[in-house]
């Protein structure tokens, strides 16, 4: 199986090191297909557009200037990481909001993944997701890889969080296609891959306005569903028992602590949207597990999703 052979990496406009281009240049250098890396950049600058002394054109060569610049400093920032191994090019575009520019070239130049780096917070050792982060999460067509370092861990696992109990044919669905991008990444980047599903505690109301409901019963009926379902997953796709892990609690407090204990250099997600509708969320639970794990995140949304800007929708 080849995935992400056409790549589209956000540079870093603060700093000279890459650590989405690493990302992108070691699954390139693993891939099946000659893969083929774009280094994009969206920049703006509002004086540019303002100023009344310039004529229209020499705003236009102002612009183009800037670009050449940038695309200048993003041949020479890139140059460490290339290799013969994958087509590299760059390309600087004009527009003042940095997600729709991003989405417009995975459209317009038909990628099928975006990888961008993200910040870390110097305090709390976790991950600083910026508003493009965001954006990027709920409404880029294409998986999403967010990057943490540069440097891949040693020993590193890849951990997909897996909804098994559900019956809803697009959670379904969706739970195989992570399953499949974890088997491709854990071979590209010589990682161990694990299935983790979260299941509920009993809520203790139940057992107040209930007098005769066994809570303990009832746990081990809920722990036995979602083992069978987890089973059937991994069967399915021929992973051991050994790769596959099922905890109680909440999703936000079992996916990072599964993620710290099993050394995981990426966590792949699900998220939800609601196709074809301008209006589109990245759900509660993925948005709360997100904001909790200091590893690289790779978001996949739901087959069918349709971005609100797809070209396509426009009237």
């Amino acid at each position: 199986m080849s995935i992400y052979s056409k790549i589209l990496v956000v540079a870093d406009i603060n700093r000279d090191d890459q650590p989405a281009l690493a990302r992108a240049t070691q699954l390139a250098a693993q891939s099946r297909s000659r893969s083929h890396i774009t280094l994009f950049l969206s920049i703006y600058d509002f004086s540019y557009d303002m100023t009344s002394m310039l004529s229209s054109d020499e705003r236009d060569a102002m612009r183009r200037g800037v670009i050449h610049q940038r695309e200048q400093w993003m041949r020479k920032i890139a140059e460490p990481y290339l290799g013969d191994h994958f087509d590299f090019d760059v390309k600087v575009v004009w527009h003042n909001r940095p997600y729709e520019a991003i989405i417009g070239e995975v459209f317009s130049g038909e990628h099928d993944i975006v990888i961008k780096g993200t910040r870390k917070h110097d305090v709390l050792e976790s991950v600083l997701f910026t508003p493009t982060d965001w954006h990027l999460l709920r409404k880029c067509p294409t998986p999403v890889l967010l990057v943490k370092n540069e440097e891949w861990p040693n020993g590193a696992s890849i951990i997909a969080s897996v909804h098994v109990a559900s019956e809803i044919e697009a959670h379904l669905d969706l739970n195989d296609r992570m399953v499949e991008q974890l088997q491709c990444l854990s071979s590209r980047l010589d990682a161990k891959p694990y299935l983790v599903n979260a299941y509920p505690v009993t809520p203790a109301n139940i057992t107040i306005e209930l007098p005769e409901f066994d809570p303990t019963a009832y746990t081990d009926a809920v722990r036995g569903h979602h083992l069978t379902a987890m089973k059937a997953l991994r069967q399915k796709h021929g992973l051991g028992e050994e790769s596959t892990l099922v905890e109680q609690g909440l999703p936000e407090d079992v996916i990072p602590k599964a993620a710290r204990e099993l050394n995981a250099g990426m966590c792949i997600i699900g998220t939800t949207g609601r196709t074809g509708l301008s209006a589109v969320f990245i759900g509660n639970t993925a948005e709360h597990v997100i904001d909790k794990i200091d590893c690289d995140i790779l978001a996949l949304k739901p087959q069918g999703y349709i971005s609100p800007l797809d070209p396509g929708n426009a009237k």
